[in-house]
């Protein structure tokens, strides 16, 4: 159809009539497929493209994510000196670093550590699960009556700012990945849907071939036929340039044509394909979901060893940030039990595992590796052989990003009850991994209201760990 043509149909009402199509297209297409379309979740700020930040593109972050709140005690600050009641059941083991002891139940972590540190003096004032979830994610207190469940943000995660900020950067890969689905703390508030993280889904952890539904076509859309629909689209979309001059529609075509290069390029389907690793690297990890869903051992410990190793993939890959939801670390009950039989033997393994691929792979000096839940463990053992909440004191593990191995930074005092030497904040994390990222913390965004606010309201880099 000729320009005239249009003309003689009517503008606006032939504007209207090409609206319609292409939603049409769109809602039975490809690109609405996974609920919130890519082109919604991959639309950027043209005011930070315009800013022109230059950032290192192969620097990224994993976030293994210990909800429930790991023990300080069971995990890597023991107390064997400790009365009884503090120290708890497990002994402590010497690490490859003279002077540093980690629990005894994690000796492959224990003989790598040179190539990862501790942080021991964490510490904040909120007890509550999914109000210290929003602390260490964004930086910010959480507001009165945070969900249980779901992002619930008032302020934007860490991986929104990393949408925010690098999402053009790479048109083929999200920038924020989440393994496999949202959890309490994550989402982008008033950043919006398209700073809202890419959930897999599809869960490494369970049987069966690994496939993420947001990558895949529909049933009967073959790429062959898919192409056809996108010569009718850009054939549309042509002639609808011509008729609009507002450059409006230009912008759209953007967004949308970074939506169409995920979805149809090669890079994003390679990187989530997990069934690609050599069996021999799968077992290094872990349990191996070949055929069916692994028997759930007695204390019922998700099988998330292989998320570790898709993780490693998407950085390899370029992906920016990967968070890991690796829970349930809430041992009020049975503590002990639980941590013998399933999540301390579990996490030695995928941890070293993933910690010596990305050494051998040269990707550790470029991939932070930061491993800690919302708060630690009451320092008394309670009455049903678990412990508590504790947000006093609490630890991590940190790796890559050019962190030096070997390291404890901080101490809690001789029951593992608060600080003893040079406190931490989550800030002081988050200001870490904003650094290595290459983040503008200097930059605001405005809430619903128009209120300004800075990336991190407080915090600094933990300069003892390089």
């Amino acid at each position: 159809m000729k320009r005239s043509q249009a003309h003689r149909i009517g503008c606006p009402e032939f504007r209207r009539l090409l609206a319609i199509e292409r939603r049409s297209f769109l809602k039975t297409g490809v690109l609405g497929v996974a609920g919130l379309a890519l082109s919604e979740l991959l639309r950027f700020d043209s005011k930070a493209a315009a800013a022109g930040r230059e950032v290192s593109r192969e620097n990224s972050v994993i976030i293994l994510w210990m909800r429930g709140g790991p023990s300080q005690h069971e995990t890597w600050d023991p107390k064997p000196d400790a009365p009884i009641e503090y120290r708890g059941e497990f002994g402590a083991t010497s690490t490859s670093v003279p002077g540093i002891q980690i629990c005894d139940l994690l000796p492959m972590s224990a003989r790598l550590m040179r190539k990862w540190s501790i942080i021991r003096s964490l510490h904040h004032v909120d007890a509550g699960h999914s109000s210290a979830d929003q602390i260490c994610f964004t930086g910010y207190p959480a507001a009165p009556e945070v969900p249980a469940e779901g992002p619930g943000n008032i302020m934007p995660s860490c991986g929104a700012i990393v949408a925010k900020q690098f999402s053009e950067k790479n048109p083929r890969l999200p920038s924020y990945v989440m393994i496999p689905k949202m959890v309490p703390g994550a989402g982008a508030a008033y950043l919006g849907s398209r700073c809202s993280p890419f959930e897999t889904i599809a869960d490494p952890a369970k049987g069966g071939s690994f496939k993420v539904p947001n990558l895949g076509f529909p049933a009967g859309i073959s790429m062959q036929r898919l192409d056809g629909r996108r010569a009718l689209l850009e054939g549309l979309d042509s002639l609808r340039r011509e008729v609009d001059r507002s450059g409006q529609m230009e912008a759209m075509d953007e967004f949308e044509q970074r939506a169409w290069e995920m979805l149809s390029g090669r890079a994003a389907r390679e990187a989530f394909d997990l069934d690609a690793e050599p069996h021999s690297v799968r077992e290094r990890y872990g349990f191996i979901p070949e055929f069916k869903a692994p028997t759930p051992d007695r204390c019922g410990v998700p099988a998330w060893s292989q998320r570790f190793l898709l993780a490693r993939r998407l950085v390899e890959a370029g992906v920016r940030l990967v968070t890991v939801d690796v829970r349930w670390w809430d041992t009020h009950v049975q503590g002990f039990d639980t941590m013998r039989n399933g999540f301390l033997p579990r996490w030695d393994r995928a941890y070293s595992a993933l910690i010596d691929d990305l050494d051998q792979r040269g990707l550790l000096k470029s991939t932070m590796v930061v491993a800690w839940g919302e708060f630690g463990r009451t320092p008394k053992v309670n009455a049903n052989a678990g412990r508590d909440h504790w947000p006093n004191v609490f630890s991590a593990a940190v790796a890559g990003g050019g962190i030096q191995g070997g390291r404890v930074i901080g101490s809690s005092d001789a029951k593992g009850a608060e600080p003893a030497s040079n406190p931490k904040t989550p800030q002081d994390m988050l200001a870490t991994v904003y650094r290595h990222l290459g983040i503008d913390t200097a930059a605001q965004y405005s809430d619903h209201s128009g209120r300004p606010h800075p990336v991190l309201p407080s915090g600094s880099p933990i300069e003892e760990l390089f």
